[in-house]
Protein backbone atom coordinates (compact mmCIF):
# COMPACT_ATOMS: atom_id res chain seq x y z
CA UNK A 1 0.00 0.00 0.00
CA UNK A 2 1.57 3.51 -1.23
CA UNK A 3 1.80 6.04 1.82
CA UNK A 4 0.98 9.27 0.70
CA UNK A 5 2.27 12.39 3.07
CA UNK A 6 -0.64 15.19 3.04
CA UNK A 7 -0.03 18.56 4.04
CA UNK A 8 -2.65 21.06 4.77
CA UNK A 9 -3.86 23.39 7.45
CA UNK A 10 -6.96 23.22 6.81
CA UNK A 11 -8.65 20.17 9.01
CA UNK A 12 -11.67 19.45 6.28
CA UNK A 13 -9.73 19.96 3.63
CA UNK A 14 -7.44 17.56 4.89
CA UNK A 15 -9.93 15.40 6.01
CA UNK A 16 -11.51 15.17 2.24
CA UNK A 17 -8.46 14.63 0.87
CA UNK A 18 -7.09 11.56 3.37
CA UNK A 19 -10.63 9.60 3.59
CA UNK A 20 -10.38 9.58 -0.63
CA UNK A 21 -6.73 8.49 -0.20
CA UNK A 22 -8.35 5.48 1.70
CA UNK A 23 -10.91 4.85 -0.76
CA UNK A 24 -8.61 4.69 -3.07
CA UNK A 25 -6.34 2.06 -1.33
CA UNK A 26 -3.97 4.45 0.17
CA UNK A 27 -2.59 4.96 3.50
CA UNK A 28 -2.23 8.79 4.39
CA UNK A 29 -0.13 10.32 6.70
CA UNK A 30 -1.53 14.13 8.10
CA UNK A 31 0.44 17.11 8.57
CA UNK A 32 -0.94 20.34 9.83
CA UNK A 33 1.63 22.62 8.92
CA UNK A 34 4.91 22.70 6.89
CA UNK A 35 7.09 21.94 9.95
CA UNK A 36 5.01 19.04 10.69
CA UNK A 37 4.84 17.56 7.24
CA UNK A 38 8.60 17.91 6.88
CA UNK A 39 8.95 16.14 9.91
CA UNK A 40 6.67 13.41 8.86
CA UNK A 41 8.71 12.53 5.72
CA UNK A 42 11.94 12.16 7.60
CA UNK A 43 10.03 9.60 9.80
CA UNK A 44 7.97 8.10 7.12
CA UNK A 45 9.40 8.55 3.64
CA UNK A 46 6.18 8.66 2.50
CA UNK A 47 6.02 7.18 -1.64
CA UNK A 48 4.58 10.57 -2.76
CA UNK A 49 3.73 13.89 -1.15
CA UNK A 50 0.56 16.29 -1.54
CA UNK A 51 1.03 19.62 -0.34
CA UNK A 52 -0.81 23.06 -0.01
CA UNK A 53 1.43 26.52 -0.52
CA UNK A 54 -0.09 28.62 1.64
CA UNK A 55 0.33 27.55 4.85
CA UNK A 56 1.69 29.14 9.01
CA UNK A 57 5.22 28.02 10.40
CA UNK A 58 6.49 27.04 6.52
CA UNK A 59 4.59 27.37 3.39
CA UNK A 60 5.02 24.42 0.24
CA UNK A 61 7.41 26.13 -1.45
CA UNK A 62 9.85 26.13 2.13
CA UNK A 63 8.43 22.20 2.21
CA UNK A 64 9.57 21.09 -1.18
CA UNK A 65 12.85 23.35 -0.43
CA UNK A 66 13.61 21.63 2.57
CA UNK A 67 13.09 18.47 1.66
CA UNK A 68 14.85 18.72 -2.01
CA UNK A 69 18.22 19.43 0.54
CA UNK A 70 17.61 16.00 1.71
CA UNK A 71 19.09 13.23 -1.04
CA UNK A 72 16.52 10.78 0.58
CA UNK A 73 13.71 12.68 0.36
CA UNK A 74 14.08 14.70 -3.10
CA UNK A 75 13.23 12.25 -5.46
CA UNK A 76 9.19 11.50 -3.99
CA UNK A 77 6.96 12.81 -6.15
CA UNK A 78 5.86 16.61 -4.96
CA UNK A 79 2.26 17.95 -5.58
CA UNK A 80 1.67 21.18 -4.59
CA UNK A 81 -2.22 22.05 -3.79
CA UNK A 82 -3.14 25.73 -3.77
CA UNK A 83 -6.38 27.98 -4.19
CA UNK A 84 -4.29 30.65 -6.57
CA UNK A 85 -4.87 30.08 -10.06
CA UNK A 86 -2.61 31.91 -11.59
CA UNK A 87 -0.62 30.48 -15.01
CA UNK A 88 2.66 32.88 -13.67
CA UNK A 89 2.31 31.12 -10.01
CA UNK A 90 1.73 27.38 -11.63
CA UNK A 91 5.01 27.67 -13.44
CA UNK A 92 6.59 28.96 -10.32
CA UNK A 93 5.58 25.98 -8.38
CA UNK A 94 6.88 23.79 -11.53
CA UNK A 95 10.31 25.39 -11.14
CA UNK A 96 10.76 24.90 -7.97
CA UNK A 97 10.93 21.39 -8.86
CA UNK A 98 7.60 20.50 -7.82
CA UNK A 99 5.77 17.47 -10.38
CA UNK A 100 2.48 19.08 -10.30
CA UNK A 101 0.51 21.61 -9.13
CA UNK A 102 -3.31 21.29 -8.69
CA UNK A 103 -5.41 24.29 -8.15
CA UNK A 104 -8.03 23.93 -5.17
CA UNK A 105 -11.10 22.43 -5.18
CA UNK A 106 -9.52 20.18 -7.43
CA UNK A 107 -12.34 16.84 -8.13
CA UNK A 108 -11.64 13.78 -7.13
CA UNK A 109 -10.87 11.86 -10.19
CA UNK A 110 -8.46 14.51 -11.57
CA UNK A 111 -6.84 14.54 -8.04
CA UNK A 112 -6.48 10.46 -8.19
CA UNK A 113 -5.15 10.84 -11.86
CA UNK A 114 -1.80 13.07 -10.76
CA UNK A 115 -1.26 10.83 -8.09
CA UNK A 116 -1.12 7.63 -10.16
CA UNK A 117 0.41 9.50 -12.68
CA UNK A 118 3.36 10.71 -10.31
CA UNK A 119 3.48 7.20 -8.77
CA UNK A 120 3.78 5.49 -12.06
CA UNK A 121 6.26 7.83 -13.38
CA UNK A 122 8.14 7.34 -10.12
CA UNK A 123 8.47 3.62 -10.03
CA UNK A 124 9.66 4.01 -13.89
CA UNK A 125 12.68 6.15 -12.62
CA UNK A 126 13.22 3.63 -10.15
CA UNK A 127 14.19 1.18 -12.65
CA UNK A 128 16.28 3.42 -14.73
CA UNK A 129 18.82 6.72 -13.98
CA UNK A 130 17.35 9.18 -16.15
CA UNK A 131 13.92 10.71 -16.43
CA UNK A 132 11.88 12.69 -19.03
CA UNK A 133 13.31 16.53 -19.94
CA UNK A 134 9.77 18.43 -19.54
CA UNK A 135 11.37 21.84 -20.03
CA UNK A 136 10.48 22.12 -24.02
CA UNK A 137 8.29 20.88 -26.57
CA UNK A 138 10.53 21.26 -29.16
CA UNK A 139 11.66 17.35 -29.38
CA UNK A 140 8.20 16.43 -29.63
CA UNK A 141 7.81 18.21 -33.30
CA UNK A 142 9.53 15.59 -34.74
CA UNK A 143 5.87 13.86 -34.37
CA UNK A 144 4.37 15.56 -36.93
CA UNK A 145 2.68 18.12 -34.63
CA UNK A 146 2.21 21.70 -34.81
CA UNK A 147 4.05 23.90 -31.92
CA UNK A 148 0.74 24.28 -30.28
CA UNK A 149 -0.47 20.87 -30.48
CA UNK A 150 2.98 19.95 -29.00
CA UNK A 151 3.34 22.39 -26.17
CA UNK A 152 -0.10 20.49 -25.14
CA UNK A 153 1.02 17.39 -25.58
CA UNK A 154 3.58 18.20 -23.26
CA UNK A 155 1.57 19.14 -20.45
CA UNK A 156 -1.17 15.99 -21.33
CA UNK A 157 2.17 13.99 -20.96
CA UNK A 158 2.34 15.33 -16.91
CA UNK A 159 -1.12 14.61 -16.32
CA UNK A 160 -2.72 17.73 -16.93
CA UNK A 161 -6.80 18.03 -17.76
CA UNK A 162 -7.76 19.73 -20.91
CA UNK A 163 -9.12 22.99 -18.54
CA UNK A 164 -5.61 23.03 -16.91
CA UNK A 165 -3.74 23.00 -20.49
CA UNK A 166 -6.34 25.57 -21.26
CA UNK A 167 -4.83 27.78 -18.33
CA UNK A 168 -1.30 27.26 -19.05
CA UNK A 169 -1.17 27.99 -22.44
CA UNK A 170 -3.67 30.86 -22.40
CA UNK A 171 -6.17 29.43 -24.65
CA UNK A 172 -10.09 27.92 -24.47
CA UNK A 173 -10.67 24.63 -23.71
CA UNK A 174 -12.27 23.91 -27.27
CA UNK A 175 -9.13 24.75 -28.30
CA UNK A 176 -7.09 22.33 -26.73
CA UNK A 177 -9.54 19.76 -27.17
CA UNK A 178 -8.65 20.33 -30.98
CA UNK A 179 -4.94 20.13 -30.17
CA UNK A 180 -5.55 16.54 -27.93
CA UNK A 181 -7.44 15.69 -31.38
CA UNK A 182 -4.67 16.28 -33.64
CA UNK A 183 -2.31 14.55 -31.27
CA UNK A 184 -4.37 11.26 -31.16
CA UNK A 185 -4.45 11.58 -35.23
CA UNK A 186 -1.08 12.27 -35.67
CA UNK A 187 0.25 9.58 -33.21
CA UNK A 188 -2.32 7.13 -34.31
CA UNK A 189 -3.92 6.60 -30.57
CA UNK A 190 -7.13 6.76 -29.29
CA UNK A 191 -6.43 7.16 -25.29
CA UNK A 192 -4.20 9.96 -23.34
CA UNK A 193 -2.57 7.34 -21.90
CA UNK A 194 -1.39 6.07 -25.04
CA UNK A 195 -0.13 9.74 -25.95
CA UNK A 196 1.48 10.00 -22.64
CA UNK A 197 3.80 7.01 -23.26
CA UNK A 198 4.72 8.68 -27.12
CA UNK A 199 5.58 11.35 -25.19
CA UNK A 200 8.20 9.83 -22.76
CA UNK A 201 9.40 7.65 -25.50
CA UNK A 202 10.79 10.79 -27.01
CA UNK A 203 11.92 12.95 -24.30
CA UNK A 204 13.88 10.00 -22.69
CA UNK A 205 12.19 7.97 -19.71
CA UNK A 206 11.30 4.90 -21.89
CA UNK A 207 13.48 2.46 -24.14
CA UNK A 208 12.01 3.00 -27.78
Amino acid sequence: MKRILVIEDEPEMRRNITALLRYHDYEPIEAGNGREGVELARRGKPDLILCDVMMPELDGHGVLQTLQQDAALALIPFIFLTAKGDKDDWRSGMNLGADDYLTKPVANADLVQAIETRLRRSQQQARREFKPDFSSSQPLLKLGLTPRAAEALLWLAQGKTNSDIATILGITESTVKKHVQEIFEKLGVETRSAATVRTLEVLGSLPH
